[in-house]
């Protein structure tokens, strides 16, 4: 068997003595994981790098084998985040993510929207938002979207200003007001809104973390990306600035 198609590497472990066990988010075939020969060569490992953009053929004598792959650079994205801490962690947590998706089932819509997200790295005023949407995009993929489009109140679309950890349903102003406290802020740009600010970037990432850990995360037993924590912690050390 044979398929040929575009992806980001996503992870990469050493196999052997010169070989590589490559991970990687295509557009057309999902996560797939295939042996890379001559993988931890001097012109192959700067190809290996999380977050760099590839085109693969992979190969295998059974579909259910791990194949081979062969790879080759498209975008090699990952020198130029590799110097910023943020971005870096930016990455990590996107390519972490990557990885608790469902082997070989294709997920075309995000690994494009991942796509958006790296190719947006340069731009610090963009890119975590976008990445705080690729995390929606995820849960809705995985089967546990959240519902922002009206009041689980009121059944109104206008002010919706929360999110309730309960249901996974947005929430007016009006209504939620008094139960402010228990509800999760939603961030304009999660609805519509204009591209957000530190603080409305990480209420993002708050309300995406906690459905994320208790829909994925959680039941797996495994923790979080760590590189998540470090962007939060570096968005919050900006927004103190």
């Amino acid at each position: 068997m044979e398929w040929r198609d575009e992806g980001v590497v996503i992870g990469v472990r050493a196999h052997g003595e010169t070989s590589a066990i490559a991970e990687i988010f295509t557009a057309d075939h999902g996560r797939c994981l295939g042996m890379v020969r001559g993988g931890r060569s001097r012109q192959q490992r700067p190809v290996l790098q999380p977050g760099n953009l590839v085109m693969t053929t992979w190969r295998a004598r059974l579909e259910e084998h791990l194949g081979t792959f062969q790879v080759e650079p498209l975008s090699l994205k990952a020198g130029f985040i590799l110097a910023h801490p943020l971005r870096l962690a930016g990455m990590n947590t996107l390519m972490g993510l990557c990885q608790m998706l469902p082997e070989r089932e294709p997920h075309p819509k995000l690994y494009q929207a991942a796509h958006v997200v790296l190719s947006a790295m340069e731009q610090d005023a963009v890119w975590p938002a976008l990445l705080v949407r690729w995390e929606l995009g995820l849960l809705d993929e995985l089967g546990f979207g959240l519902d922002l489009s009206r009041c689980a109140a009121t059944g109104q679309a206008d002010e919706l200003a929360y999110v309730s950890p309960r249901s996974g349903r947005a929430v007016s102003r009006a209504a939620g007001l008094a139960y402010h406290d228990r509800l999760f802020q939603l961030p304009a740009f999660l609805n519509g809104g204009e591209a957000g600010t530190a603080r409305d970037v990480l209420e993002g990432f708050k309300l995406t973390g906690f459905f994320l850990e208790r829909h994925v995360f959680g039941p797996r037993q495994v923790p979080m990306p760590a590189a998540r924590d470090w962007l939060c912690e570096g968005l919050k050390e900006q927004q103190a600035a």
